[in-house]
């Protein structure tokens, strides 16, 4: 899927200022990283969905042996193949498509990594169910997510007045239990949760879910 994904043209706005930005909490997303990279070190075939502006995937690639990494913003994307055309790595490939328009290669991927944006998902039920289907019996899917239940009333508020406004996304409003409920509904079982932050309270939860053998 392409531009016309309802939400596509938000993240083409603002993939310059987006991929300009500073990561807030540094130490928390290497942790992130870290744990990762153990968990899918040597797999054959990876995928990350929400991939932005490529950062992360670039950073993963160098322990697997493919990694597609995919965004629903073509700008997003445009701005992540430079990075690899910088950088020459040969085994990561970008590429613009929703999260239920993706395909599997034969037997599946090992995992599928998504990272600040099951949030994002307008139907979450449905995406979830369909990552399912694009795992290997066994295979992970590793997330991190913004419970935004967690943050300050005055923030929650300002979410649908921003939406309205041109200047939010869909967002989806949840706290902890309820994501780990929704996946494990779609047929995971999930095996890890953590908290990664290193400054004040983290309201991003850190989550590995299998698909049972």
């Amino acid at each position: 899927m392409t531009a016309a994904h309802p939400d596509a043209r938000f993240w083409d706005r603002f993939a310059r200022r987006y991929a300009a930005a500073s990561i807030r909490d540094t130490a928390g997303y290497e942790r992130t990283l870290a744990r990762t990279s153990e968990l899918i070190r040597g797999m054959a075939s990876v995928l990350e969905i929400g991939c932005g502006t490529g950062t992360t995937a670039l950073r993963m690639a160098g322990g697997v042996q493919h990694l597609l990494a995919t965004d629903i913003a073509p700008q997003m994307i445009a701005i992540a193949r430079e990075k690899v055309a910088a950088q020459g790595c040969s085994n990561v490939a970008f590429e613009v498509a929703a999260p239920d328009a993706i395909t599997a290669p034969d037997g599946g991927f090992d995992a599928i990594l998504a990272f600040n944006v099951l949030h994002l998902l307008r139907d979450d039920a449905a995406t979830l169910a369909h990552l399912h289907t694009l795992l290997k019996p066994g295979g992970l899917l590793i997330s991190k997510t913004p419970c935004l239940v967690e943050l300050n009333l005055f923030i929650r508020l300002a979410i649908p007045v921003m939406r309205r406004i041109g200047l939010a996304p869909y967002v989806r409003v949840q706290d902890a239990a309820t994501l780990e409920s929704r996946i494990a509904a779609a047929g995971f079982t999930i095996i890890e949760q953590a908290r990664h932050g290193s400054t004040g309270k983290d309201f991003r939860t850190f989550l590995v879910a299998r698909r049972p053998a």
